[in-house]
């Protein structure tokens, strides 16, 4: 009843402020037949609200100036326009002047709630939040702040009626809907919880993120309860395997026994595990508190240095937390709360024993499968550390390797991971990656591979790539890989390396650094030398390295030249292949911007520029711009112009620079071949007027004056 009438209220409140507003535009209205029913409006307003209860809205119109003119105001259409005009703006000044000093007092109620909230006294800052609402009605902020202290003491049904006010003063609050949602889920309300969360999402598409981590939780809570109430079912029923669970449970719960028994009592359990039923039933059966409520389970856990029977127990402990844990997100996380486990993991992790390391392997690459465990890893470890010890499993001669690997390269999906990993990367990670990089032949060659793949990727990261660029070690390690690949010949493994340190390098290169400079001919040197490989990716990568590490150093380009790049890059673009082309006509580019032999070459061995304009063709748009940058530094070798006298590079330059090309480099390039081209053989001119491109010519001239 109380709830009909506060909204009741807080409707003729919002009337009350429309109908306001409406009355004063019609009064100052310039049609007369607006402005005499305005009047005739205000009148019957004025004699309703004279008819009102006083108490029954603390809202509603303050008419202490309006009441004390009643006198005056018998008979309206004695009392003129402008008298009565002046009259209601001196009411609607006293109304403003109220509601400022309630606003006030409001904030500071507000604030006083706000202090209560932080301190955990829920009860203290609701009784705040209301007396605000009561000096303004219409606050939103009062709303959902009370409803987000109504949560904390478990009043749901509270807090989204809070929610729903929230809503009627802004219909696109988006932390009403935010804690209704909440509220929703806790009542395991689910579809309204989602319905709450979607309005999030159609309020601000932003807010996606956020929207796609509520949904998660709503799709999670419902799956346990969904999964309880199964389990419970079919304990109830009798099944040999539920009850099995509960009975174990009891019988590992027997204090003061020997180590073994409870070693192997939690085998028999881990083989008792079969589905998500027996899964369910250990948690709700509180089956994660063995550790805590058992003293030798616990001690024999954490303990650092493990005699036989520890090892054993802790073996069987993460075996049995493979099977509870496995494709099950709720017990993924109560396990990851746990702080026993939470602290112990990275121990056993990096523990003396191979099968606890391989067994704590196992265990954390279940939950780095799926976006959920990863996020559950990232939010519940200190991953800072992980990065180092993962990476030492390199140098192990078994599935330990490859197992530290594969969690690495899921654990790298995450963002968080990797902002992590930029913390102890220059002090701890690269002195042991450059130093596996040394000893190839001494290490788990495959893992070593996934090793840089790994580091290669985390380059993305622009922080991580800055400090392995910086790395005078990390250089020439990458050399020292190379070198000793080559040396050893063709073995698979370490075929995959040298080509995973390739690919490491040209990531590398994005940046530019002295470091860069100084090892720029040494690292072009080692690519040319790989350009005879049978290996097509090593070719390929090596092309790409050169591609991006020539620019920084004119000496390493001037050798590269007299290496005979030119002849083998325009090979390259012969036979085709859209990456291969890609890296050597970037390649070209560097090479002919400064240097005339490299110039004279292309003009030598690419008789009409065959190759070139093939690739003006091409889809790729860096290709064509790429190739109009090599012709346009080619025209500048006398005579090089005048093969192409009988050709149509006029037409498709002049396409590329007046248009086609999406890319705004690509047309200023072509732009710079037409112009250069015109400059070197007038011919062409003649060509150019008939195609009418004189006007694209005179803008390029522009870049040619510059070049």
């Amino acid at each position: 009843m109380m709830a009909d009438e506060e909204e009741r209220d807080f409707q003729n409140f919002l009337r009350d402020v429309d109908e306001i507003t409406d009355l004063v535009q019609g009064l100052n209205s310039t049609d007369p037949a607006v402005q005499g029913k305005a009047i005739s409006d205000t009148e019957k307003r004025l004699h309703a609200m004279e008819v009102r209860d006083e108490g029954e809205c603390k809202t509603k119109l303050n008419r202490t100036v309006i009441n004390s003119q009643t006198a005056d105001m018998q008979n309206m259409e004695t009392v003129g326009r402008d008298s009565f005009m002046a009259v209601l703006e001196q009411d609607a000044k006293e109304r403003a002047k109220r509601r400022k000093k309630n606003e006030r007092l409001a904030n500071a109620l507000k604030a006083k709630g706000n202090d209560a909230f932080s301190k955990g006294e829920y009860a203290t800052a609701i009784q705040r939040y209301t007396e605000g609402l009561e000096k303004q009605k219409d606050m939103q902020v009062l709303y959902t702040n009370r409803a987000q202290a109504y949560m904390k003491l478990q009043e749901y049904q509270k807090a989204i009626n809070d929610c729903e006010w929230a809503l009627k003063c802004n219909e696109k609050c988006i932390k009403a809907y935010f804690h209704m949602g909440k509220a929703h889920l806790a009542l395991m309300n689910y579809n309204e919880s989602r319905k709450s969360y979607q309005k999030i999402l159609e309020i601000d598409p932003q807010k996606e993120s956020l929207f796609k981590d509520c949904m998660n939780e709503v799709d999670l809570q419902e799956k346990k309860a969904n999964e309880e109430k199964k389990a419970l079912e079919e304990f109830q029923s009798g099944k040999y395997m539920a009850v099995s669970v509960k009975e174990l449970l009891e019988k590992l719960s027997r204090p003061d026994q020997n180590i073994l028994y409870y070693a192997g009592g939690i085998r028999v359990l881990t083989e008792s595990i079969k589905d998500c039923t027996e899964q369910t039933l250990f948690r709700t059966n509180n089956g994660f508190s063995i550790i805590n409520d058992n003293k030798i389970i616990r001690r024999g856990l954490c303990v650092a240095r493990k005699n036989t029977a520890e090892v054993e127990l802790s073996i069987s402990l993460l075996l049995l937390w493979q099977a509870v844990c496995a494709g099950n997100e709720e017990n993924q996380r109560l396990l990851l709360t746990h702080p026993d486990v939470n602290v112990q993991l990275p121990m056993l992790l990096s523990c003396d024993v191979p099968e606890i390391q391989k067994q704590s392997l196992e265990l954390l690459s279940l939950y780095s499968q799926t976006e959920n465990g990863r996020s559950l890893l990232v939010r519940h470890q200190n991953l800072t550390k992980w990065l180092q010890m993962l990476i030492a499993f390199v140098s192990v001669m078994d599935d330990r390797a490859s197992c530290a690997m594969n969690l690495l390269s899921n654990l790298i999906m995450e963002e968080k991971f990797k902002i992590q990993c930029r913390i102890k990367l220059s002090t701890s990670v690269l002195p042991l990656f450059t130093q596996l990089l040394k000893i190839v032949k001494e290490v788990n060659q495959p893992a070593l591979a996934q090793c840089i793949g790994i580091m290669g990727d985390l380059c993305a990261d622009g922080v991580i790539r800055l400090q392995m660029a910086e790395s005078q070690e990390c250089w020439q390690a990458c050399l020292t890989l190379v070198d000793e690949c080559c040396s050893i010949g063709n073995s698979a493994g370490y075929q995959e390396c040298l080509s995973r340190v390739l690919g490491l390098m040209m990531n590398l290169s994005l940046e530019s650094n002295l470091v860069i400079q100084e090892h720029a001919v040494d690292v072009s040197r080692r690519c040319l030398s790989l350009l005879g490989s049978k290996d097509g990716r090593i070719v390929t990568r090596a092309i790409g390295v050169l591609s991006r590490i020539l620019p920084a150093s004119s000496v390493a380009v001037e050798e590269a030249v007299k290496g005979g790049v030119v002849k083998r890059m325009l090979r390259f673009l012969k036979a085709g292949g859209q990456t291969t082309s890609s890296y050597a006509i970037k390649t070209l580019a560097v090479c002919t911007q400064s240097n005339g032999q490299a110039q004279e070459e292309v003009v030598k061995l690419d008789k009409k520029f065959d190759v070139l304009l093939k690739l003006l063709a091409a889809e790729n748009e860096m290709v064509v711009g790429n190739a109009a940058f090599c012709l346009s530094k080619c025209f500048e070798v006398p005579g090089a112009a005048s093969c192409l006298l009988n050709s149509n590079i006029v037409m498709i330059l002049l396409k590329h620079a007046g248009g086609d090309a999406k890319t705004t480099s690509v047309q200023e390039n072509a732009a710079v071949a037409l112009g250069k081209l015109c400059t070197a053989e007038p011919r062409h001119i003649l060509q150019l007027r008939e195609l009418n491109g004189m006007a694209i010519l005179n803008s390029s001239m522009k870049y040619v004056q510059g070049l």
